[in-house]
């Protein structure tokens, strides 16, 4: 994400150059014994302004590699990353394509692209006026003075207070009226519920009783009944 320090840098950088190669770099790069991608780039843009002609793949990799050092293998990977950053032109004519590049589209792709970040540049700087005014309006009223260090501390004893207050109540909660009858509802309900599994359990050692003719006692025992077992009054 660009500061606004790093686009004013951007934008003397662009205002200063004279687009995207520097002649003077040349020599430096060629006492190196191999060059990097991006002097690759720059060395095929010198040969496009230079020429100032149109030229198949064919061609520029004949010619990159005998003028700029260019490996053939390289120069069409080279080309095309040209072509995307919309720095080369390129265009099929009949069954040919060609391509190229002249210093005039550079000039106006800096000019296009020093617009771009001067009016970046100037959103920046209206977003850090306007959340400065509201970073000093939202101040206002909340100066660290005596007196609001003393509303501070009341609030904050308030809060303890209500804390305090509330696990009291919690605590009393049971004796609530409206909670005692809620009680009450369920408790009927769970009798009623109890009640009905002892009417279908007595149901069943009825059937077991009749069918197979076993005493009380043992069916008590095989299911775990107790011998208290019986309705809840």
């Amino acid at each position: 994400m660009f500061t606004i320090d790093k686009v004013r840098l951007v934008i003397l950088d662009y205002e200063n150059s004279r687009g995207f190669i520097n002649i003077n770099t040349s020599e430096k790069m060629s006492r190196k014994k191999g060059l990097s991608a991006e002097e690759k780039r720059t060395k095929m843009m010198e040969f496009f302004y230079e020429k100032k002609e149109f030229y198949q793949l064919k061609e520029l990799e004949k010619l990159c590699q005998k003028e700029k050092g260019i490996t053939s293998m390289s120069v069409k990977e080279i080309l095309m990353s040209l072509v995307y950053d919309g720095m080369v032109d390129t265009d099929k004519i009949g069954t040919s394509v060609y391509f190229w590049a002249f210093p005039s589209k550079a000039s106006q792709n800096r000019k296009r692209k020093i617009d771009d970040l001067k009016k970046q540049l100037n959103d920046l700087e209206n977003k850090e006026f306007n959340l400065t005014e509201m970073v000093a309006k939202s101040k206002i009223g909340k100066e660290d003075t005596t007196e609001r260090q003393d509303i501070l501390s009341q609030l904050a004893n308030k809060q303890e207070e209500k804390v305090k207050v509330l696990a009291t109540l919690e605590k009393y909660r049971e004796c609530d009226p409206e909670v005692l009858e809620q009680v009450k509802k369920e408790t009927v309900v769970a009798k009623e519920a109890a009640n009905r599994w002892t009417d279908n359990i007595f149901s069943t050692k009825s059937w077991i009783k009749n069918k197979f003719s076993f005493d009380d006692n043992v069916i008590d025992k095989q299911f775990s009944i107790p011998n208290d077992f019986d309705y809840i009054e």
